[in-house]
Order: structure tokens, then C-alpha cells, then sequence
């Protein structure tokens, strides 16, 4: 156990402010809007976060993943700065300017696809998953798409129609997008006998394949599995998209979870730590196929805006500077090592799931899943100063988005926490 360092509660949770605040919220805010931790942010800095009441929390939900370089990193904020002093929007394909060129060119070095490539840039991760299959439907001109049991892909129509969780992102959304069918995730035989039953393979345009399920669970994708998705694209002409919106910039201890498995997708969607919570995001892949399009068949007003491409090269510099892919190795291994330590010692602690940084466990009661469980123990982590999430069909895992800036005493003491909730809870 740790002396406490970071952590430091000095009012009732939420405090009188935030309560205020999220009185205020209620009668403005349309209800779906729902708020998931009972606090209002006032500041935050690296992997620690600061509400309106003074109360400071280690903070492992990371923005769902955005902030893999950290709140506020100086480098960016001064990016930020100095980009917003020149100009903050003229829409690129109107007046383009050289900082989007250029983040273009440093992504696609990184991208693990050989050959010639392209880059576009939009909003988010919907966004670039939406864009992806309009670069599939147009090189291929074939119409249907196939995702998998598990999948989150976004809430726009396309996107949410390949989304596979019904309760709370589908159920009376519809109706949904045609030709788009959902097999089971990491079976091949099944996807084979898809191509029988419900969809012919030579009207797939493209998979959309998650190398780690994110809102799925933390399920990664079996190394066999993604290298007979890529046989089989390959086989049947069919583009393969890899969703990294979740898995990218080092999460799992590479820059791009697919380098995980040994295959090259066509088009990867990339988003959230991007550029540390700016609304950005982008697709990456083949020079044919991104150039399939007609002219202004992809873009829009915001995308690609220059202040958020500013921040996306900064987090490209840290990431470099810091060695963050070599962080998340190391801070997956603290965790992983806990984690299992919970298994051995909490019944109800059934599963570690993920790879390097990006990782979850998984309760249950009596066999079953138990997302009550898996909410008392968010709820105990938060009264003692540590924000978790939550995932999973059936919303019964407790996963790990910290931002990877984080130093050992604060994942010490964050993981001491955790451990209190989860005694506490069982």
C-alpha cells in the first residue's frame, strides 16, 4: 500500500458546487444526455483531474480514451495557442493550409501499410468509420458491409447501424442502414458461412473489424483470427477497415493495435487521443482506394480544423518524446499484475482482458454477468478519489483508459483504490 499523494477528497461527493451545477444541467440539457460520474471538471493536468469543489481524483477514464498523452500537456496547450493566434478555420478544401499536409504525412509514416497511401481528415470516430465506407463502397462499387457481435462504431446512422450494442445506443433508433450484417466475433466459419446464407461475398465492399472490442468489453481479437479476416478480404476482393479509434496512438504499446497482429489493413479510422480531446479524427489506407471518390464526394465544413491538426502534431511529438508506447508496456504490466492478484483473491473477478494499457476485468455472480457489481465498484472507486468506466454487452467489465503520462506512485495509489472498492463491493 501507498501513502496517498494524489487523491484528495475535502467534501461530500458531488460537492455543493458540482450539485449545483448538475441541478442547472437538468433543466437545459435534453435527458439522453445523461451523466455518468456525479462531478464538474475544473481542471485537469496529466492523469489527474480537479472538480469545481476542490476535490482531486486520479483519473482512469481518460476522457473514453482521449487523452492518451494526458490533461492539458504543455506542448499541446502551446500548439493550441499558437495556432489559434493565426487562424482557426477557413474549411482546408476552400483555402487548405500546410499543418493538415503535414500531419498527413507524419501518420501515414506511421501507418503500417506499405505502398502508396492517403489521408483525410474529419471530426470523429463515426465520422472516419462513415468516410471508410464510402472509400470501400466507391473503389469496390459493391454495397454491403459486415461488422461483428460487440462492436461499437459509432452513433451516426451508418456507424450505429454496425454498432452492435442495443441497450443504450440502438434500441428505437431505427430504422437502420440496409446491407449492413453482423457475424460473430472472432469465428471465421461463421463469417464463411455468412457469405452463404446472408450476404454474397462479391457484394461486400468491406469488414469493419476492432482489433481490441472497446465498449465490446475489452475482447482482443485472436491473432488467427485477424490474419484469415485479411486472407479472406484478400480472397474475395473485399476492403478491410480496422477500427483503431479506441486502440490508436499507444494504447495497447504500439502506435496501432493492428501492429499487434501481423497484417496490413486497407483503411484504418483513427480518433480520440488523436489530438488529446480535440475534435479530430481521420482515415488512413491505400492510395486507390481513398482516391475511389468523386470530387467532394468526402469532406465537410470542420474536418481536419487547423487547431485541432495542431494539437494532433504536438501529441505525435510527445508521443515520441516520452516513449509512450514503451510507457503503456509498463503501465500494462503494472496493471495486469494487480488485476490477476484479484482474480486469485475476488471470486467474482473472472477475466483480464486486453493488451498493454488497454485493459479490464470482468464480474460475475452465481456465473453470470453482473453489471450492479460491476457499478458498485465504480461507484466505491469514485467516493475514494478514482474515476473508472465501464464496458461490455453486458456492462459487467471495469476497464482502464488512463491517460499513459501517468507516474507510478499515482497508478500505486490508483490501483490501492481500486482495491477498496472492489472489497468493499463483494
Amino acid at each position: 500500500m501507498v501513502t496517498t499523494r494524489t487523491i484528495e477528497i475535502k467534501t461530500s461527493l458531488p460537492g455543493p458546487r458540482s450539485s449545483e451545477i448538475l441541478t442547472r444541467k437538468e433543466r437545459v440539457i435534453a435527458e439522453p444526455l445523461s451523466i455518468y460520474l456525479p462531478l464538474v471538471i475544473g481542471e485537469a493536468r496529466g492523469a489527474t483531474l480537479i472538480d469545481v469543489d476542490g476535490n482531486t481524483f486520479v483519473d482512469f477514464a481518460g476522457g473514453v480514451g482521449c487523452m492518451n498523452v494526458g490533461h492539458s500537456h504543455p506542448h499541446v496547450v502551446e500548439a493550441i495557442r499558437e495556432q489559434s493566434e493565426l487562424f482557426t478555420h477557413t474549411d482546408f478544401t476552400i483555402i487548405p493550409y500546410e499543418n493538415y499536409v503535414g500531419l498527413a504525412e507524419r501518420l501515414l509514416e506511421l501507418a503500417p501499410i506499405t505502398g502508396e497511401t492517403r489521408a483525410a481528415f474529419f471530426n470523429a470516430g463515426a465520422e472516419a468509420i462513415e468516410n471508410s465506407i464510402k472509400f470501400a463502397r466507391a473503389y469496390t462499387r459493391r454495397p454491403a458491409v459486415i461488422a461483428f457481435e460487440g462492436a461499437f462504431h459509432g452513433r451516426t446512422l451508418l456507424a450505429l447501424s454496425l454498432t452492435s450494442k442495443i441497450h443504450p445506443y440502438k434500441a428505437g433508433l431505427g430504422p437502420f442502414a440496409p446491407e449492413t450484417y453482423r457475424v460473430p466475433f472472432g469465428d471465421l466459419e461463421a463469417l464463411r458461412y455468412a457469405f452463404k446464407t446472408r450476404v454474397a461475398a462479391e457484394d461486400v465492399a468491406a469488414i469493419v473489424v476492432e482489433p481490441v472490442q472497446g465498449e465490446g468489453g475489452f475482447v482482443v481479437a485472436p491473432y488467427e483470427f485477424m490474419q484469415g479476416l485479411r486472407a479472406l478480404c484478400d480472397e474475395h476482393g473485399i476492403v478491410l477497415v480496422v477500427d483503431e479509434v479506441q486502440t490508436g496512438f499507444c494504447r495497447t504499446g504500439r502506435t496501432f493495435a493492428i501492429e499487434h497482429f501481423g497484417i496490413e489493413p486497407d483503411l484504418m479510422a483513427v480518433a480520440k487521443s488523436i489530438a488529446a480531446g480535440l475534435p479530430l479524427s481521420g482515415v488512413l489506407g491505400r492510395a486507390e482506394i481513398m482516391d475511389a471518390p468523386g470530387d467532394s464526394a468526402v469532406g465537410g465544413t470542420y474536418v481536419g480544423n487547423p487547431v485541432a491538426i495542431a494539437a494532433a502534431h504536438a501529441v505525435l511529438d510527445v508521443i515520441a518524446e516520452e516513449r509512450l508506447n514503451e510507457r503503456a508496456e509498463a503501465i500494462g504490466e503494472t496493471l495486469r499484475a494487480r488485476m490477476e492478484a484479484w482474480v486469485e483473491r475476488f471470486e467474482a473477478v473472472t477475466e483480464v482482458r486486453g493488451l498493454g494499457a488497454m485493459l479490464a476485468i470482468a464480474v460475475e455472480r452465481d456465473g453470470q454477468p453482473d453489471p450492479d457489481l460491476a457499478s458498485a465498484v465504480a461507484e466505491g472507486a469514485f467516493r475514494r478519489g478514482l474515476l473508472l468506466l465501464k464496458a461490455g454487452i453486458h456492462s459487467n467489465c471495469i476497464r482502464v483508459l488512463v491517460p499513459l503520462v501517468i507516474g507510478e506512485a499515482e497508478l500505486a495509489e490508483a490501483l490501492d483504490v481500486w482495491e477498496e472498492a472492489l472489497a468493499e463491493a463483494l
